[in-house]
C-alpha cells in the first residue's frame, strides 16, 4: 500500500510539473505540447519497455520501479495548484506514519527569524560531536507544495541516522508568493541559527525543489554578505537549469503518456514560483556566475540515473570543480527522481549515511557560538 501510494504521487509530480499554472488560461484538457520529430505517444510505453530495469539496483528498487510504471499516467488537477497541494500533503500523511516508526525522532515547531520551522532531534539524542552543529532541510515539491508531511519525510531519517539536530523550512511557495520569497525565508533562518551555531557548523540539504533552493540560499547568502554554511547537499535539483539527456530521457524510461515539448518541460522557467524571474540571474540560477560557485562552501550533488534532474547535477558539480569548489557526485544507476524518500529502499538507506559522512567531514565540530554567532 505504502510503495502503490508513493509511486502514484511520483508520476502526479512528473505530469503536474507540465501543467500550466492556474489561471492561466490554458486549456486544461489538452494533450501536451509535441516536439517536432518526437516520438507518437502511443510507442512511449513499448519504447520503456524495450529497456530493461538496471541491475545494478536492488531487488526492492525493481519492483518499485515496475509499480511507478503502472500507476495512472495522468493526474486529474492539471492546473489547479492548491487542489494538488491538498492531495499531495494525504498522501505523505500516510506514508509518514512509516518513517516515525522506523526513525524515532520527536519534532517540535519553531519560529526562527519569524518564519516557521520545524525542529526535527533524534530519540536518541544529539551527539556530542553534533552539539555545536545543526542542519537546514528545504524540502520539495516544484516550490508549490511539500511543506508539512513532505517535509518530514526527508528530514526525519537524516536527523535520527546522524544524530543531529535537522531544522525543516516552511518557506513561502507558489501561487502565492514568487522568487525570491524562499530565498528570503532561508536566509532569515540562517541568521536565526548564527546567534546560537557557527556557520561553518550548519549545513544545508534539500531534494529536488528543495535542492535548487539550497543552492540559491547560497547564492543569496553571498550576494548578501552573509558567512557561507560549513557544507551543502543538494539531491534531485541542484542550481542549474534543468535540461540535457535526462530531462528528456526520464519520460521515456518511465513511459508515462506525455511527451515532453520542445523545451524541457521542468525548466524552473515554467515553474509558477518563477513567474517574471530571469532564469539566467544567478540568485535564480547559480550556475550563471563563476565568481559566484567560487564562494561555494563544499558540496554534495545526488541524483539517479532515471531522474530528470541527472543532468543538470553533472553539469553543476563540473561547474563547481572549475571553480575550485570541493564537489562530489553520486548516481544511483537506475534509481528515479527523489527515490530517498523511500525508506524502505536500500539505496535510501545508503542517501542517509552518504549525507551524514558528508557533512561530518565538513562541518566544524570544534569551534564555540558566541552572542551574535562565529563566523
Amino acid at each position: 500500500m505504502f510503495r502503490a501510494h508513493l509511486a502514484a504521487l511520483t508520476v502526479l509530480t512528473l505530469a503536474s510539473l507540465a501543467a500550466p499554472a492556474a489561471g492561466s488560461g490554458s486549456d486544461a484538457s489538452a494533450p501536451p505540447a509535441r516536439a517536432p520529430g518526437s516520438p507518437d505517444p502511443k510507442a512511449i510505453p513499448t519504447l520503456a519497455a524495450a529497456i530493461p530495469y538496471s541491475q545494478f539496483a536492488s531487488a526492492e528498487a525493481a519492483r518499485i520501479w515496475a509499480e511507478l510504471r503502472k500507476a495512472p499516467p495522468e493526474p486529474t488537477l492539471r492546473g489547479d495548484l492548491i487542489a494538488l497541494r491538498k492531495m499531495q500533503s494525504e498522501g505523505t500523511d500516510k506514508a509518514l506514519a512509516e518513517m516515525h516508526r522506523l526513525y524515532p525522532v520527536t519534532i517540535t515547531s519553531e519560529r526562527l527569524g519569524g518564519v516557521r520551522t520545524d525542529v526535527v532531534v533524534p530519540a536518541e539524542g544529539i551527539t556530542p560531536r553534533n552539539q555545536k552543529r545543526a542542519l537546514i532541510s528545504l524540502h520539495g515539491g516544484a516550490f508549490i507544495w511539500g511543506a508539512g508531511s513532505e517535509a518530514m519525510m526527508q528530514a526525519i531519517p537524516i536527523a535520527a541516522t546522524s544524530r543531529i539536530k535537522v531544522v525543516s523550512v516552511d518557506y513561502r511557495m507558489a501561487p502565492e508568493f514568487k522568487f525570491p520569497a524562499a530565498s528570503e525565508d532561508v536566509a532569515a533562518v540562517y541568521q536565526a541559527l548564527l546567534e546560537t551555531y557557527p556557520a561553518k557548523g550548519i549545513g544545508i540539504f534539500g531534494c529536488s525543489a528543495g535542492g535548487v533552493l539550497t543552492a540559491e540560499s547560497v547564492a543569496w547568502f553571498a550576494a548578501h554578505n552573509l558567512p557561507q554554511p560549513g557544507a551543502i547537499a543538494t539531491l534531485c535539483g541542484t542550481g542549474a537549469e534543468m535540461g540535457g539527456d535526462s530531462a528528456y530521457l526520464s519520460w521515456l524510461l518511465l513511459g508515462v503518456n506525455v511527451v515532453p515539448p520542445a523545451a524541457p518541460p521542468l525548466s524552473l522557467s515554467g515553474l509558477p514560483y518563477f513567474a517574471g524571474a530571469d532564469v539566467h540571474d544567478p540568485l535564480v540560477a547559480p550556475i550563471e556566475s563563476a565568481a559566484l560557485l567560487e564562494r561555494f562552501p563544499p558540496t554534495l550533488l545526488l541524483a539517479g540515473s532515471r531522474d530528470f534532474a541527472a543532468s543538470s547535477e553533472t553539469l553543476m558539480q563540473r561547474r563547481l570543480w572549475e571553480s575550485g569548489v570541493d564537489a562530489e557526485l553520486i548516481i544511483f544507476d537506475g534509481l528515479w527522481h527523489a527515490f530517498m524518500i523511500h525508506p524502505e529502499l536500500p539505496e535510501s538507506r545508503e542517501v542517509y549515511d552518504i549525507l551524514g559522512r558528508f557533512f561530518d567531514r565538513h562541518l566544524d565540530a570544534a569551534t564555540t557560538a558566541s552572542a551574535g554567532g562565529v563566523h
